[in-house]
């Protein structure tokens, strides 16, 4: 399911996703309609931007938000024009934060990244836009003071929904680390005994505490 409210990006976006495999249930462009046909089609995944019809506000936002309420775990990737931590963060609020990603709109021509962070979102993964992530580790605010360079670096990668595995690769150091490294940092940010994934989601949402806007 995709709601867009540009045409040409909307009708890009089917195209793209339909040559890779995927069916576009529905594509429309504006919040009422993107909840109508989610109660129609009944998708796996939900693709929306931000600011749509009718208000040109965070419709699109309040529609995914509204869509996680009534469907506990509907994967739902929201893009959004501008970096600002509140939409990424006010979406991982909701239910336990499986299954839900938040791109910059440029990240879509980055196709393997947009694809990679779908396929993500789309088996119960979390995805932060890496240039939220970025702006994010500049600004060195508690409670990530306490984390060392490697562990921020660890829970960037995190908040880009990438599995222990994947870490592993993209830091060249063993799983067993890269677990020891994931221990400290929810020991350092005083997270409560919780099941892992929400332990690490719980991660993430420290990470994009601070400012209002990134």
């Amino acid at each position: 399911m995709l709601a867009e409210d540009s045409v040409l990006l909307r009708e890009g976006l089917v195209g793209l996703l339909e040559r890779f495999g995927h069916t576009v249930s529905a594509a429309v462009g504006d919040a009422p309609s993107l909840l109508a046909a989610v109660a129609e089609h009944r998708p796996d995944l939900v693709v929306t931007d931000v600011r749509m019809p009718p208000g040109l506000a965070e419709e699109g936002l309040r529609a995914a938000i509204a869509l996680r309420t009534e469907r506990p775990g509907l994967p739902v990737l929201v893009l959004s024009q501008y970096v600002q931590r509140s939409y990424a963060a006010e979406l991982l609020a909701g239910g336990d934060g499986s299954g839900v990603g938040y791109l910059l709109k440029d990240r879509v021509g980055h196709v393997e990244e947009f694809l990679d962070a779908l396929h993500t979102v789309a088996s119960g993964g979390t995805v932060v836009d890496p240039e939220v992530v970025r702006r994010l580790l500049a600004r060195r605010r508690d409670p990530l003071e306490r984390l060392t360079p490697r562990e921020r670096e660890v829970l960037e990668l995190m908040a880009r929904g990438c599995s222990n595995a994947e870490i592993c690769r993209r830091l060249v150091v063993s799983e067993a680390a890269v677990a020891k490294h994931i221990g400290n940092i929810l020991l350092k940010l005083d997270l409560p005994p919780a099941e892992d994934t929400h332990r690490r989601v719980l991660a993430v949402l420290a990470f994009l505490g601070g400012d209002e806007r990134a």
